[in-house]
């Protein structure tokens, strides 16, 4: 497991023990929890930016609740 060390200036502290104190979790679990949220967001906007090129191409189709259930 790697160790890795981050500088804060006054106000980015002040942020990160607001932080901790309103999830109620220490430093490192928010960092993680901070990191996995930004990961599942350009992971979902990966997803956006492809469905609207195909979009802009015409190739998506979108279905009724019917026709899919059928």
């Amino acid at each position: 497991m790697a160790v890795k060390s981050i500088r804060l200036n006054k106000e980015e502290e002040k942020v990160l023990q607001y932080l901790k104190e309103f999830y109620n979790c220490d430093t490192s679990t928010l960092i993680k929890k901070s990191l996995s949220e930004l990961y599942e967001n350009a992971l979902d906007s990966t997803i956006i930016t492809k469905y609207e090129s195909r979009e802009k191409e015409s190739s998506t189709n979108l279905l009724t609740i019917d026709e899919l259930l059928n």
